[in-house]
């Protein structure tokens, strides 16, 4: 898994948030109980000093074993003396345990040094939230791509038959995030406005994001934006810091409407060796695009397009703009 270091920041606040919720509801149970049984108090001393017990015995040679035995049955019956006692006066006989969200590491997310599945399912959840704020992700899923907005006739100009073209992408792009992996191909989906290129791009994030991976999206333009003000704020501002990196080492990249970002030498120098460098890595990246490979030339160079006829599979989307036919028809059945 590689997170954002702020999903990784908003997830230790979400656990911080559960613990202390359990152990101020427990202290105030504690508080309350003790005023009305104040018996409760000496027995959970006793439960409470076992562990001291436990360590001081261990410096007793040849006595210890049959001494943490003795205590460990002395604890026991504390214990269940304290359930008795509550039960006895009406209270669930784990009334003054800590009602952790989860028991295994008590909100901790760590077991014994190892990630608790807790917290993986909590940085899965956490990231796929700040997809979402980024952008309509909730919405743009495999479920809801309809193929039937595409023509089904054979435009006469490309010989190609808009549906079929689409149903073989929604098909690949669906398997591709089904089988996705930190060594998969990078994908460059191209082709003119409004034709769901960013809808499968946001599908195939939510899965990866579903299955633990760490996934970074965001338009050519507020991405770049976010690596100038990096760059030249020199760290004066902390709020960008780690852009770069995040970009270069997140295990899935999905730059949307390259060629759109206003363009200087800086950002066409940047966006080359994030492109380059992820290729290096071996780490994939989908890059969606309403331009040509001869416009993508153009407007970069001939090395940016040869990395990305190298290293990428392309899919090429055709057809016309498909969202007037989504507004003036949004109940068209699905296949």
């Amino acid at each position: 898994m590689s997170y954002s270091r702020k999903v990784y920041a908003r997830a230790a606040s979400e656990l911080e948030r559960r613990r202390d919720k359990a152990e101020r509801t427990q202290s105030m149970r504690r508080t309350e109980v003790y005023a009305k049984i104040p018996e409760l108090i000496s027995i959970d001393r006793e439960i409470a000093s076992a562990g001291a017990e436990v360590i001081r015995a261990i410096g007793m040679g040849e006595n210890a074993q049959q001494f943490i035995e003795e205590l460990a049955k002395k604890n026991l019956a504390s214990q269940q003396r304290r359930k008795d006692i509550l039960k006895e006066n009406g209270y669930p006989e784990d009334y003054l345990d800590a009602e952790y969200t989860c028991k295994k590491c008590r909100d901790t997310g760590f077991i014994g040094g190892v990630m608790c599945d807790c917290y993986k399912a909590l940085l899965r959840d956490t990231a796929l939230a700040e997809l979402n704020e980024l952008s309509p992700s909730a919405r743009s899923t495999f479920e809801s791509f309809n193929i039937n907005y595409y023509p089904d006739t054979v435009d006469p100009a490309t010989g190609i038959n808009p549906r079929s073209r689409m149903k073989e992408i929604l098909d690949f792009c669906r398997d591709y995030a089904a089988d996705f992996a930190t060594d998969s191909p990078s994908l460059l989906l191209y082709g003119a406005t409004g034709l769901g290129k960013t809808h499968l791009s946001l599908a195939i994030a939510s899965e990866a994001v579903k299955k633990g991976y760490g996934v970074i999206y965001g338009s050519a333009q507020n991405l770049m934006s976010r690596l100038e003000k990096e760059h030249f704020s020199s760290g004066r501002n902390s709020e960008y810091e780690g852009s770069e990196q995040a970009l270069l080492e997140c295990d899935l990249l999905i730059i949307d409407d390259l060629g759109m970002e206003i363009s200087s030498s800086y950002i066409t120098a940047t966006i080359y060796n994030v492109i380059d460098t992820r290729i290096t890595l071996k780490k994939p990246t989908i890059i969606s695009t309403n331009l040509s490979m001869q416009e993508l030339e153009k407007r970069y160079n001939e090395r940016f397009t040869s990395r990305i006829i190298g290293f990428y599979d392309r899919l090429i989307f055709r057809g016309k703009d498909i969202r007037m036919k989504k507004k003036l028809n949004p109940q068209n059945k699905q296949n």
